[in-house]
């Protein structure tokens, strides 16, 4: 059978295409590309191998096994899969970290700064009810303070990790990594899947503070409900990040 091409992923900043085992990644920033070559080259956790390069274009090829979950949908895979991603995590936290700031690794100040640019836009178009945002806004308060900065992933959404039963095989898109806030990549990687927030602490192996991950849910989703929307994404999803606002009300 002919391979066919598969559009995995496409919007006005980048485009990923899938032909076979490889993955074609088309991105008009080649600082993201820099970024995710390098972080895959440094980091102690499975990774994509790339094939070539040749600007704008990134090929790498796929990663065995399938993703730990889709965010809006309950999980396929075990608890103890689930442990495993955070001991993976574990892993890259204590590597040493690559130079660069990744986008979890922006000072609280500057934080708090688009954290208020953009809760006033959501109110402003009518996006999301002011009281819906005024009370994540102060349950995010807790996340914007020091940290001290590790390697962390940037954008460990539940679809970019890989795992064939309880093994994590590959954790993909490292477009976003730097030195940044640990707990940004543990809440990442739970939102909206609050029920294996628990096995992926006990994988991580130390405790964490919980209020600081739930914090990072609610500023990661007011952060990222608009450019869904302008990208072609549904944050209004069951399951996806309005809900994961909606969860943090009182009485919720």
């Amino acid at each position: 059978m002919d391979e066919v091409v598969e559009v995995v992923v496409s919007h006005a900043e980048r485009a990923t295409l899938r032909v076979g085992d490889v993955f074609l990644k088309v991105d008009a920033d080649q600082t993201r590309i820099d970024v995710e070559v390098e972080a895959m080259a440094l980091a102690p956790v499975p990774t994509p191998e790339v094939l070539w390069r040749m600007p704008p274009v990134l090929a790498i090829t796929a990663v065995p096994g399938a993703a730990l979950g889709r965010l809006g949908e309950p999980s396929p895979t075990s608890s103890a899969a689930w442990a495993a991603a955070g001991a993976a995590l574990r892993t890259l936290h204590d590597a040493p970290p690559p130079s660069r700031l990744g986008t979890a690794g922006r000072s609280p100040e500057a934080l708090a700064a688009s954290l208020d640019e953009e809760c006033g836009l959501l109110v402003s178009t009518g996006i999301l009810p002011a009281g819906l945002v005024a009370h994540n806004r102060r349950v995010a308060e807790a996340a914007l303070r020091p940290w001290n900065p590790v390697f962390t992933h940037g954008d460990l959404q539940i679809a970019h990790v890989f795992v064939e039963g309880d093994e994590v095989t590959g954790i993909i898109d490292w477009s976003e990594a730097g030195r940044g806030d640990a707990l940004h990549d543990l809440a990442t990687l739970t939102l909206g899947h609050e029920e294996h927030l628990d096995d992926v602490v006990t994988g991580y192996g130390t405790a964490v503070d919980l209020d600081v991950i739930h914090a990072w849910w609610s500023l990661r989703s007011l952060l990222i409900v608009r450019w869904l929307l302008e990208h072609g994404f549904d944050p209004f999803a069951p399951g996806c990040e309005v809900d994961v606002l909606k969860s943090r009300l009182p009485g919720r």
